[in-house]
């Protein structure tokens, strides 16, 4: 079992900065594939970034690269999301989410999910 409790979320103003932050109580959180996810109201839950186990792998939505950065610390067992260059269309709870192995775009592929943390992003 694994908690994630996500933390960083707020209000900012078009083209500001967020960094988002994901706590998890797990001893071998070195085995888990960690990803952010987000939903916006009336949509559906869409893949953010993922990151490998170790950190030397990671991937994005074509609607964040350039933009976002996915990071972890496994010794501390945290997961970041630095998110730049903000834009309206950003907003939405953005959740952390753990997958036992390797790595996965879909949410259903994870196995654990934080409560989500809320983004807002003033135009």
């Amino acid at each position: 079992q694994v908690q994630l409790v996500e933390s960083g979320g707020g209000l900012v103003q078009a083209g500001g900065s967020l960094r988002l932050s994901c706590a998890a109580s797990s001893r071998t959180f070195s085995s888990y594939t960690m990803g952010w996810f987000r939903q916006a109201p009336g949509k559906e839950r869409e893949f953010v970034a993922y990151i490998s186990l170790t950190g030397a792998s990671t991937n994005y939505a074509d609607s964040v690269k350039g933009r976002f950065t996915i990071s972890r610390d496994n010794a501390k067992n945290t997961v970041s999301l630095q998110m730049n260059s903000l834009k309206p269309e950003d907003t939405a709870v953005y959740y952390c989410a753990a997958r036992f192995g390797g790595a996965a775009r879909t949410a259903v592929a994870y196995n654990y999910w934080g409560q989500g943390t809320q983004v807002t992003v003033s135009s």
